[in-house]
């Protein structure tokens, strides 16, 4: 089996630093649980639309994939650092958890969840 974070992640890569925002929505279950950067946690397909929707066109990520778990063939998950990053020099290092559900031959994001890096506590 291929690692399917790494696998979801480079599609996921590819469509956000592409500003490719159907792409990112249809990375996502059409229930999934969102939390991005915003105070609410949001669910599925055509909130995730308008969540990447909303963001810069000039951002891109930077992903290093630290952990894959699996269950049995159909759900997956783990933890990424990605930094987020635009033209201007804004840059916002995260910590991405994931929870994957394999459908129709696809690996899917059923749950995603940012945590903002910082060195306060």
């Amino acid at each position: 089996m291929t690692d399917p974070m790494r696998e979801v992640l480079d599609r996921w890569k590819a469509a956000f630093d592409g500003h490719q925002v159907d792409a990112m929505a249809d990375l996502f279950t059409t229930d999934a649980l969102f939390q991005g950067f915003g105070p609410e946690v949001v669910s599925g397909t055509d909130a995730v639309r308008a969540y990447y929707a909303a963001v810069p066109e000039n951002r891109t990520a930077d992903i290093t994939a630290l952990t894959t778990y699996t269950i049995g063939e159909q759900v997956a998950g783990g933890f990424a650092d990605v930094t987020f990053r635009d033209t201007a020099g804004w840059e916002a290092p995260v910590h991405l958890s994931l929870v994957l559900q394999r459908e129709e031959g696809a690996w899917r994001i059923r749950q995603y969840h940012v945590s903002r890096v910082s060195s306060e506590h």
